[in-house]
């Protein structure tokens, strides 16, 4: 034994690099080898039964611990799969390679039967390596220059996992599949070695899931899907075999991109085999050569832009957000590239936060208000309070990189991100519903629901101002958009329900505009503009007109920032991940709610308490007095919600966020090319409506739940003043009769 093993490597040393040429050398040379293999193999056969055991025993533990990690532990590209929160609707999936492991037990026990029969019928039979087909074949390519291999399965699933494995170098892979004595006979020592191992059962799953099937599927399941469109245990006796008949030349026999009548005869080749192997008899093998090629090709999505994309989908956008965020996690690598070949390649089941029916709500509403070949957008958000979770993110809009007609850049097809910002969309703004982080800092700043002011028409404020409508005498002086519904002496209450601006750019004078600002950015509002973030960190004191909502911001940044007044005053970082599961079944700790308390819940209570006036309803303590979004009320039939409107200057954008106890959803109406291009006040109706059908579907069929009212601390005294007594009476004059004016002339001539 040592000597015909220093022999076998003796030969592999010589040959390792050796080319397998047709020489009349190199025949000889292999020849000679396949001589020295099978000699061995007679020779360990005449051991003694417990000698040869605990050789082989002993043989084995070293060659398998000598393996290569990817041999011992697989590490298969596969495709990695998005779905929505209900684990089954498929939003899209990602991969380099076509593939998603199964296993055996979800594979039709015909299709097994096929590979075996047209690939290995010896299979079930030889250690990992058949000399008597090994030699075979090497003698059959000398004598007559063909290019049989006498590759077992196993020795297939070695030179597959080697050439697949992501852990190698390009050239480590390549040489998996060099033409090269050397790389046989490790290959050979690699199969020998497995096959102590691992059960003929194994060896055979992990060939099913690796091999190429032609027309981009690697493995049974994407084959299956691609040629089928039906999943690898459904498969027929005829269309097993088809698929069995491709390994051996995927691209020449594949009926997608190949001949088809090449397909067929493999076919038929594959059905004689399995009769050959007992697995048929010949009248099954005839009635299954007789049925007539039916496939179904089916291209599996890859990547956001062949998401779903309809009325009622629009998932392109969401699923572009999840791609964002997963390129930021650790847990899928130490760069961006790994994290993105972690998705690519990775073989995750990724269970999103997307609510469908949700989705398909905000979808639908985004593109009643708007359609696609608009060039006006509603981009809508939706996040769920005390998670962060994102429900929704729809807008009008194909998420697709076709290009557009007229130059513009997001219009009708985009890969911007319209709804979450980022990548050069800094946002829109939103008007007075940045009104919400004035009263919250002057609430947590020792002010009460009940903070009075007598609003005027126009207010002159300390704020510098060379230019433009609201300037008095050198200073910014905003005014009321209808004085006449919102002069006059105003509350918390009904200084949010009417949308007072005098009251609201008094009330953050008094408290500092600092505060707002950073009240905003506390509550998760990013500033994307170069300007906005420069004027924040800079000059945030003096940002007079921050609380009419000048910032750029973005659906989602604005519907998370009132969710965490609807959890009470808890911050949750949005999400777009329940779930992440690895090919092994182990949870990947990615995607928990990452939440912690910003606000005082009183605080948030109060402001919730206020809020409740613009969509119509009344506060805990009776202080409504109008609304700027009643309609909210009717179309959630009275259920507890709160929110506001915006409307920027010369009303260039309309907004609307509202929520309730389980929901927070914003939308802004806005050109995303042109921000001249002013949508115009008479929007803002068709965006109430669409935010609060979105609110409508989010909690159909769920508990009402009420808000809790805040405490009297945070009320103060809400008793408005007296009105001031009205002028006195004008008297006009008694008018003299004309007898008494003729007196008095004749006594002024007297």
């Amino acid at each position: 034994m040592p000597a015909e093993g220093g022999r076998i490597a003796a030969f592999a040393a010589m040959l390792a690099d050796m080319p397998s040429s047709r020489t009349t050398l190199s025949r000889l040379v292999t020849v000679l080898l396949t001589g020295v293999l099978v000699g061995l193999v007679v020779a360990v056969a005449a051991l003694p039964g417990n000698l040869l055991l605990g050789i082989a025993a002993k043989s084995a533990v070293g060659a398998y611990a000598d393996l290569p990690d990817s041999l011992r532990t697989p590490a298969t590209p596969q495709r990695s799969y998005l779905y929505a929160n209900d684990g089954e609707t498929l939003i899209t999936t990602f991969y380099d390679v076509n593939r998603s492991d199964v296993p055996l037990a979800e594979i039709a026990p015909v299709m097994r039967q096929a590979i075996v029969a047209a690939e290995d019928r010896r299979f079930y039979d030889h250690g990992g390596v058949d000399l008597r087909g090994l030699a075979r074949a090497l003698v059959a390519n000398v004598t007559d220059g063909g290019t049989q291999g006498g590759s077992t399965l196993t020795m297939q699933y070695v030179r597959n996992v080697l050439k697949n494995d992501p852990n190698l170098t390009a050239e480590e892979r390549q040489a998996a599949t060099d033409q090269t004595v050397g790389r046989k006979l490790q290959e050979i020592r690699y199969a020998s070695a497995l096959e102590q191992r691992l059960g003929k059962d194994e060896i055979l799953n992990g060939y099913l899931n690796i091999a190429y099937f032609g027309s981009g599927a690697y493995g049974i399941a994407a084959a299956s899907q691609r040629y089928f469109a039906k999943s690898p245990a459904e498969l027929t006796l005829a269309e097993s075999a088809l698929l069995a008949g491709l390994v051996q030349s995927p691209d020449e026999y594949s009926p997608i991109d190949g001949d088809t009548e090449a397909a067929l005869t493999r076919r038929a080749y594959v059905l004689d085999s399995m009769v050959a192997t007992g697995d048929l008899t010949p009248a099954q093998a005839e009635q299954a050569k007789a049925e007539e090629l039916t496939l179904k090709p089916t291209a599996q999505a890859n990547g956001c832009t062949a998401a779903p994309d309809g009325s009622d989908t629009g998932y392109g956008f969401f699923c572009d957000y999840l791609r964002g965020w997963w390129l930021t996690q650790p847990a899928f690598g130490d760069t961006v590239e790994e994290r993105e070949q972690a998705l690519r390649r990775g073989g995750y089941r990724v269970v999103t936060t997307l609510d469908p029916e949700i989705q398909a709500t905000a979808q639908r509403q985004a593109t009643d208000v708007y359609d696609y070949d608009n060039k006006r957008a509603l981009p809508i958000a939706a996040v769920e309070p005390g998670t962060g979770k994102v429900l929704a993110m729809a807008v009008n809009r194909h998420y697709s990189v076709a290009a557009n007609p007229d130059g513009q850049d997001n219009h009708p097809n985009t890969v911007n991100q319209l709804v979450a910002g980022g990548g050069g969309v800094e946002g829109y703004q939103a008007g007075s519903t940045f009104k919400l982080f004035t009263m919250l800092a002057a609430l947590e700043n020792g002010r009460t629901l009940s903070t009075g002011f007598d609003a005027p028409s126009r207010l002159p404020t300390r704020y510098p101002a060379d230019s433009g409508d609201a300037v008095c005498d050198g200073r910014w002086c905003p005014a009321n958009s209808n004085p006449s519904w919102m002069d006059g002496y105003r509350m918390m209450w009904d200084g949010f329900g009417r949308s007072v601006n005098t009251y609201f750019v008094w009330l953050a004078e008094q408290v500092g505009q600092d505060k707002v600002v950073e009240m905003a950015q506390r509550l998760g509002i990013t500033f994307r503009s170069a300007a906005d973030a420069n004027f924040a960190e800079n000059n945030a004191a003096d940002w007079g007109s921050f609380t009419l909502g000048v910032a750029a911001t973005t659906p989602l940044d604005l519907a998370n920032a009132y969710a965490t007044v609807a959890a009470e005053g808890t911050y949750c970082a949005p999400t777009p991940v329940e779930s992440v599961t690895a090919p092994d079944g182990t949870r990947v700790p990615v995607g928990d709610p990452s939440c912690r308390r910003v606000l005082d819940a009183d605080v948030a209570r109060a402001a919730t308490d206020a809020a409740r006036c613009p969509v119509g309803q009344q506060s805990a303590f009776g202080q409504c007095n109008g609304g700027t979004a009643t309609a909210v009320n009717r179309i959630l039939d009275g259920r507890p919600v709160a929110g506001k409107t915006g409307s920027s200057e010369q009303a260039a954008t309309e907004s609307f966020v509202g929520f309730t106890p389980q929901v927070a959803v914003a939308g802004i109406a806005a050109n995303p090319d042109d921000p001249g291009d002013y949508v115009g006040a008479a929007v803002q109706a068709r965006v109430i409506t669409g935010v609060a059908e979105v609110i409508s579907t989010a909690v159909d069929g769920r508990e009402v739940r009420q808000f809790t009212a805040p405490s009297r601390d945070l009320v103060g005294n809400p008793t408005r003043p007296a009105p001031p007594p009205p002028p006195a009476p004008t008297v006009e004059p008694q008018r003299p009769e004309p007898a008494d004016i003729l007196r008095w002339l004749q006594g002024r001539r007297g």
